[in-house]
């Protein structure tokens, strides 16, 4: 299994962002041996959420070979052509490290606040996903529609072929989309466990081989693991309670979907998702980041090769 780690952009706290914390924080994941970094996108949350794009653009210089990756972004909030436009410049400035993530969104509110229809979020991205493949992928072909069309194919080209890995909690059509449309499969730590992933990589498998697709090499990541790595009680009802308030649901549901505890317990939890077809989970600390990676890494990961 591999682990890479979103970067911070919730100010969960009110300290906000000081000049450098981005840069400190990809530096430490890169020394510590992360494989990817990635960024997420929402307009408008519950707590400010910094711009994803522009973040990740930021550490492109201070990630070392780490994957930069989006978990997700959101083409219909952005438009396709200028999220590929923002694609091909990170692949570029990287040297081909860009791995696209994308997904319908789960905030009516950030379609609000751009005049989209919510309730056509899924027809908006199957028509996004196509105008993307067009502009990020050699000899992909043009898309036209009522909604999304490639229009002239943008200048410069990415570095690489783009893999684009389709967002999805798990639903049947869900599914049906991430292997007639992506690359990978990008899972939601936070809405799924990992008997319900067990059972819906059956599905995606069998979806994978009516579209002629090989399985066996098709990635299953794992995103929005909120983690914090503590043997406190009194540390771990206080995140638990937290994020249950943030992402209105019951502590109780929470707990045994992210990595809040001690780090036996967290390293249990990841085996099963390793034991389900996970290749790779991105971790996102909920406080003191930079020490938390740094148990995440020396207390956590170890504890799967036991």
């Amino acid at each position: 299994m591999r682990f890479g780690v979103h970067l911070p952009l919730i100010d969960f706290t009110g300290d906000g962002w000081a000049s450098g914390r981005l840069r400190t924080f990809a530096e430490a994941a890169r020394d510590l041996g992360f494989d990817s970094i990635s960024s997420n996108d929402h307009l408008v949350f519950q707590k400010p959420w910094l711009d994803g794009i522009t973040a990740l653009a930021s550490v492109i210089d201070h990630s070392g070979e780490m994957k930069l990756c989006t978990t997700v972004a959101v083409p219909a909030i952005r438009h396709p052509n200028v999220l590929a436009k923002h694609a091909a410049a990170i692949d570029l400035l990287s040297g081909g490290r860009l791995i696209l993530g994308v997904g319908p969104g789960s905030s009516a509110r950030d379609y609000a606040l751009v005049g989209r229809d919510f309730e056509q979020r899924w027809k908006l991205l199957d028509s996004a996903v196509k105008v993307l493949r067009s502009q990020l992928k050699r000899d992909a072909p043009s898309h036209e529609s009522d909604i999304f069309s490639t229009g002239e194919v943008m200048a410069p080209c990415p570095a690489h072929d783009i893999p684009i890995w389709i967002g999805s909690w798990g639903s049947e059509a869900g599914l049906r989309r991430v292997a007639r449309l992506g690359d990978g499969w990008l899972a939601s730590a936070y809405n799924t466990t990992a008997e319900k992933l067990t059972e819906d990589r059956q599905t995606l498998n069998a979806e994978l081989a009516k579209q002629g697709k090989d399985a066996a090499s098709f990635s299953t990541s794992l995103a929005t693991m909120w983690t914090y790595v503590t043997d406190d009680k009194a540390e771990c009802d206080e995140k638990l309670a937290m994020m249950a308030t943030m992402l209105n649901r019951p502590p109780e549901v929470l707990a045994p979907q992210i990595l809040v505890g001690p780090a036996v317990e967290c390293a249990e939890k990841l085996r099963a998702y390793e034991d389900a077809g996970v290749s790779e989970v991105f971790i996102w600390p909920l406080a003191s980041e930079l020490r938390q990676l740094e148990r995440f890494r020396t207390q956590v990961a170890p504890g799967l090769l036991s």
